[in-house]
């Protein structure tokens, strides 16, 4: 091996060290304003794990604003959220099988579209355009729940689960907006 070829592969070798440094940084420091968060919610004998990163309001405009209108959103921060139930499930009266999806929506002002998507994303957008990384082609099941209009304003995102009439109801919620997505065994 010439020098100039070692020089050459010792700053190929410091480039990505210094690629992987920044990155690492980033993340640590995106993690810092929306930190992750697991949900696990036992019903009868179904498991259901919600994994996603949750930013803060701060003062801004949430939905139509930072999160604009009929657009596909990560549902969150920072990685793609996802959805896993260890047995198949009726979402909304539709069939999904056991499994992990990623879980994207599109607000709108009166109502949400929610999609599952059967691959798994390691960021919930692309980092070179900003647009949002799902397929729409691996696109699983997709409904439409009305929106819930709060009085109280929610601080920090919140994916939570509720029992209620033989139903499992996963809500996402943030700022004054409450979505329920019905979930029953079947």
């Amino acid at each position: 091996m010439s020098i100039f070829q070692k020089r050459s592969f010792i700053l190929l070798i410091g480039i990505i060290s210094l690629s992987v440094i920044i990155v690492f940084i980033l993340k640590l420091n995106t993690k810092k304003h929306s930190p992750e968060d697991t949900i696990t919610h036992i019903s009868k004998d179904n498991t259901f794990t919600v994994f996603y990163n949750r930013p803060f309001k701060k003062g801004r405009v949430i939905f139509g604003d930072l999160v604009p209108f009929d657009q596909v959103w990560r549902t969150g921060a920072n990685e793609a959220t996802t959805f896993t139930t260890d047995k198949n499930i009726l979402v909304d009266g539709s069939e999904l099988e056991a499994g992990t999806y990623t879980l994207w929506t599109i607000p709108g002002k009166e109502s949400w579209k929610v999609i599952f998507n059967k691959d798994q994303y390691k960021w919930g957008v692309d980092l070179i355009n900003g647009e949002p990384a799902r397929n729409p082609e691996e696109d699983i099941l997709t409904i439409e729940v009305p929106v819930q209009h709060l009085l109280n304003i929610v601080e920090q995102f919140s994916i939570y689960f509720q029992e209620a009439n033989n139903f499992t109801i996963m809500f996402l919620v943030w700022d004054q907006t409450s979505i329920a997505i019905p979930i029953k065994s079947e």
